[in-house]
């Protein structure tokens, strides 16, 4: 993150961040992925096991955690603070619930041999590995992890190490899509929280609430609370103090309006399935 104080705003199109381990993990993803769909659709055909719109949307989060983690975004967030809190708001509330909708890890099975596809069956099916994975998929476990990964990120101390220390920087980022792909998991895809139950819509709610309280914390704040963003704002248009009332308005408005509308999809989709059906005649 050091050398993002460096950038220029004239030289931001062309500060793109080509860390091998990112680079490499998002095109291994990526092809596992295009592999697997290629070879379930063959054998079952097109739109089986993983549908067409599941595969786009899986497609779209792959392509906002390139935006998030290799465009000009992510150098431009060692200098802005709000730019750097529209790159978590990708991963979090966006990327998280855009690949967990893409079904990847049935995809991800079939892009490898059967004999292995066997063993990680029968790994996945050991009794440890099987509470381990109900546990933290709970949605009341998912929503607390996540909860907790997104307030104490923000603690000022923490949240300023990951601006002079790189390996607390990919935790935190990992920290932050990891619980964010739990927590989606746990409500679009789990077993108590499948599309469509009133669970989803509560937890999906309160997690609205607590990161717009988090945003307004910031929006309403007369201090800094990351001094470290201070001396790289004013090349950039912003006041210190304005680059983090925007950033705190980034966490309070676009992206509670992504949760809400969310819960509201959510709730829709429930009251359809409970909505008794008229048989004509």
């Amino acid at each position: 993150m050091k050398d993002g104080q460096l950038l220029a705003p004239h030289d931001l199109w062309g500060a793109w961040s080509f860390e091998p381990i990112v680079v490499g993990s998002l095109l291994l993803t990526g092809w596992l992925y295009l592999r697997g769909l290629r070879s379930l659709w063959r054998t079952a055909g097109r739109g089986r096991g993983v549908q067409i719109g599941e595969a786009i949307s899986f497609a779209a989060g792959w392509l906002l955690l390139v935006v998030a983690l290799i465009s000009p975004l992510h150098r431009l967030g060692g200098i802005l603070f709000s730019a750097h809190m529209t790159q978590h708001e990708l991963l979090m509330a966006l990327g998280a619930p855009l690949l967990v909708l893409g079904r990847p890890v049935v995809a991800w099975l079939w892009a490898m041999p059967l004999d292995r596809r066997k063993t990680l069956g029968a790994w996945a099916a050991v009794g440890p590995v099987q509470r381990t994975w109900r546990f933290l998929t709970q949605p009341l476990v998912a929503w607390t992890l996540h909860g907790v990964a997104i307030w104490v990120w923000h603690a000022p101390t923490l949240y300023q190490q990951t601006l002079n220390n790189e390996a607390v920087h990919t935790l935190q980022h990992l920290s932050f899509l990891g619980t964010g792909l739990l927590f989606w998991w746990a409500l679009l895809r789990g077993k108590d929280g499948r599309l469509g139950r009133p669970v989803a819509v509560m937890y999906l709610f309160t997690t609205a609430v607590h990161t717009s309280l988090l945003g307004a914390l910031l929006t309403f704040s007369s201090r800094l609370w990351y001094p470290l963003y201070a001396s790289n704002t004013a090349a950039w248009g912003l006041t210190p103090l304005e680059d983090q009332q925007l950033a705190g308005v980034i966490m309070w408005v676009p992206a509670g309006v992504v949760y809400m509308v969310a819960a509201l999809a959510i709730a829709a989709s429930w009251l359809g399935e409970r909505r008794p059906r008229v048989v004509r005649a």
